[in-house]
């Protein structure tokens, strides 16, 4: 009995690890040196109840390259966004996990000769968005430098998903 009881709990240790330390992995030439690199995510002080600091930090293989951290976020969805501001370098884009509501920013970054920057402001999303399959950002074919948003919005007692053509940072 005592070994069922010692094995049993070494093998749920080993799986609630095994959960906190997964990552998630993207590829892309983020600072536009041609080369390509990985992208990958990592959260510290959160607990089952997003509990704690929850912070997400997004590393690169290439170490010359800064991470950027997300507060709160308990993991989350990373996603090439291809070139959208013209400039030679993939953008970031950054899903946060949270443990309440179905409503959850869509960041985008830029990489600048400063660091990472917002590409423009957050995007407001809610599941029901993410559901139909409407992704938050996309690049405009029809209109040079500026892209197209898809997002959520609470209007008139219900949920209402709105899409404009905006100008991007650059």
């Amino acid at each position: 009995m005592k070994t069922l009881i010692i094995t049993t709990i070494t093998l749920f240790s080993s799986y609630c690890m095994a959960q906190q330390g997964r990552e998630e992995k993207i590829q892309g030439d983020f600072d536009g040196n041609g080369t390509k690199e990985y992208a990958y995510t990592k959260v510290s002080d959160c607990g089952d109840e997003c509990e704690g600091k929850c912070e997400t930090t997004i590393y690169f293989s290439d170490k010359n390259i800064k991470p950027i951290t997300i507060t709160p976020a308990n993991q989350g969805s990373l996603y090439n966004l291809g070139d959208l501001n013209g400039d030679g370098k993939e953008e970031i884009g950054f899903y946060p996990n949270w443990c309440t509501s179905c409503w959850h920013p869509f960041y985008v970054y830029t990489l600048s000769k400063t660091g990472w920057k917002p590409l423009l402001p957050s995007i407001s999303t809610h599941c029901n968005q993410w559901e139909e399959d409407q992704f938050p950002i996309k690049k405009d074919p029809k209109k040079k430098g500026y892209v197209i948003i898809t997002s959520s919005k609470w209007e008139d007692d219900d949920i209402k998903i709105k899409v404009n053509s905006v100008k991007v940072n650059e």
